[in-house]
């Protein structure tokens, strides 16, 4: 028998993520002071897998908040 490794296609680069994670903010599922690995509740666990090799290479642990995958963010005046 013969076993194949499955691979997902999709990538995420850290554009993609950060995009992700301003929509899910917006939305009010996720808070900037959680840390990255709430984010897995979001995706399917095979892209989650690609997603944290991802984080990894970046320097990112998952016990990071979330707002430290954003970079700095300009406010306007109130």
């Amino acid at each position: 028998m013969t076993t194949q490794s499955i691979r997902s296609n999709c990538t995420y680069s850290l554009d993609f993520l950060r995009d992700e994670v301003r929509a899910l903010l917006a939305k009010g599922s996720i808070s900037r002071h959680q840390p990255i690995y709430v984010l897995a509740n979001y995706l399917p666990p095979r892209e989650w897998l690609v997603v944290e090799r991802e984080l990894a290479e970046r320097d990112y642990l998952l016990r990071d908040r979330i707002a430290d995958l954003l970079p700095e963010e300009k406010w306007d005046e109130d």
